[in-house]
């Protein structure tokens, strides 16, 4: 298990520049990873029992049925949940379905878990595979290892010229950069909401109302009390075999399963289930603050000195309003990446040059 799980490590690989934010990781690696593991621990069945385990008679070979039931599906009796177990019913939504109300409830997708947590995984890293594409390692190229403040100085000021010299020469070029950046954010806030659907369609309009269920459990009253993980992730089924007898007759074979995987898809479910919800809150809040970037100007020269905190706010100001939304945005990559006293000099030295650029045109 160790050995499936340590080819994960390298998804948490230390940055030295990052061209992205915390959230951004949080949605495009650390989710990546949590549903490549849930998915690899469900797959990996000789760790976890046998996927399903029927009870058989009548002579019948129990790999024969179990595999049967295993690819047709399985079914509960709904209102079998609301019974007493061991008096009214064998088990929580076990009952004789001629003693039902209800229809026989399917369940087929048990099969398909963790297939889904893969695609899911890889549906969450596409916003980091697009980023990664479109950045093309722009940052890297401009910051030039002056993320470590210790170098000669010769060498700095050479490098810091050659910044200077892109961004003057470069300068209201950066708009597509920063609105690519903004775009993929936006994407990982709809990737997080169509999987919150697709949960929910999967598992037939049960997701959506499955973590306030398990939490609302214990306030319902005792006679009306079932457990909302059991019924959606049922761990005792039914299943019904047909074959011919001897006589040529149909006969007819009900089969009582254990899902043993259902104990660990019900706690992955309601993991995700409060995690996806967590974040698509954080998303929405972050798509809100790229908004007041772009929209509220005035706010940028804030924003830029509570990140590189050596510069004046004056010099915060006069460069934010030098500079158009794109330009901006590198400047405040270039503060998380950049060692904060030689980057209170690029500052400095960059106000200047605009200054003189401005004159000259003038």
């Amino acid at each position: 298990m160790f050995k499936l799980l340590g080819g994960l490590s390298v998804y948490f690989k230390y940055q030295p520049v990052k061209t992205d934010n915390a959230v951004f990781r949080l949605h495009n690696v650390f989710t990546t990873v949590l549903l490549l593991t849930c998915s690899v621990i469900i797959t990996a069945t000789q760790y976890v029992g046998q996927p399903i385990q029927c009870i058989v008679g009548g002579g019948l070979p129990a790999n024969v049925v179990n595999t049967f039931c295993w690819i047709t599906s399985t079914f509960t009796m709904p209102d079998a949940f609301a019974r007493e177990a061991g008096k009214e019913v064998a088990h929580p939504g076990v009952m004789n379905e001629y003693d039902s109300s209800q229809e026989k409830k399917y369940y087929t997708y048990y099969q398909w878990v963790c297939f889904v947590l893969f695609f899911q995984a890889i549906m969450c890293y596409t916003p980091k595979y697009l980023w990664d594409a479109f950045e093309g390692g722009l940052l890297r190229t401009i910051v030039m290892g002056l993320n470590i403040g210790v170098c000669h100085a010769e060498e700095k000021e050479k490098k810091k010229e050659v910044i200077i010299n892109y961004l003057i020469r470069h300068e209201r070029t950066h708009k597509l950069y920063a609105l690519r950046y903004w775009g993929c954010e936006l994407l990982c806030l709809i990737n997080i909401v169509l999987q919150l659907w697709m949960m929910d369609a999967f598992f037939n309009g049960e997701f959506f109302s499955y973590g306030t269920r398990v939490l609302g459990y214990s306030e319902v009253p005792q006679e009306e009390r079932y457990d909302p993980m059991i019924y959606v992730f049922p761990r005792v089924t039914k299943c019904t075999f047909h074959k011919y007898g001897a006589s040529g007759t149909i006969q007819t074979h009900d089969s009582l399963c254990i899902l043993p995987l259902n104990i660990v898809n019900e706690k992955t479910y309601i993991f995700l289930w409060f995690w996806y919800i967590i974040l698509a809150i954080i998303l929405v809040l972050l798509v809100i603050y790229r908004l007041i970037i772009i929209f509220v100007p005035r706010v940028r020269p804030r924003l830029l000195h509570a990140r590189a905190r050596t510069i004046a706010m004056e010099s915060a100001v006069v460069v934010s309003q030098r500079t158009d939304v794109g330009d901006w945005w590198l400047l405040y990559m270039l503060a998380r990446n950049m060692d904060p006293l030689i980057y209170r000099e690029l500052i400095s030295e960059l106000i200047k040059r605009m200054g003189e650029k401005s004159g000259s045109r003038a």
